[in-house]
């Protein structure tokens, strides 16, 4: 697809992210805000980078992202899909490389809701012999 502006949504737990691609120098914003400072844990960057560098696109393109629910982790989740969903669209070439890294399945995990008569979802009240 020729389309220089691209954009994809991306979900994870409680998170929305909608991104926006333009071809530009690798200028990232996330809510208004840069990468780093959005993201301060290295690892959740590393993991956000990875569709771009798996498609040698890091340094491409401007990234500017709108996220709003959920926590830091499903935040980074959310964006780390919709990067890589905006980049099938601007490629197919790049579907089976992001597939096979498991970059464009969306994590259906979420969190196990509470059951009556229980304090958690799981967890029991402690049992009393006497």
């Amino acid at each position: 697809m020729a389309d220089a502006n691209l954009h994809a949504i991306g979900r994870r737990k409680e998170a929305v992210c909608r991104v926006y691609l333009k071809p530009g120098s690798g200028k990232w914003e996330i809510n208004g805000r840069a990468l780093g400072d959005y993201f301060p844990r290295p690892t959740l960057v590393s993991s956000i980078q990875l569709p771009l560098s798996a498609t040698d696109n890091l340094g491409k393109w401007d990234v500017m992202a709108n996220l709003n629910g959920g926590g830091v982790t499903g935040q980074a989740g959310a964006l780390r899909l919709a990067i890589a969903r905006a980049l099938v669209k601007q490629d197919e070439a790049h579907k089976p490389k992001l597939r096979e890294l498991g970059l464009l399945t969306r994590d259906a995990r979420a969190v196990e809701r509470k059951k009556p008569g229980r304090p958690k979802a799981r967890k029991r009240f402690q049992f009393s012999k006497r």
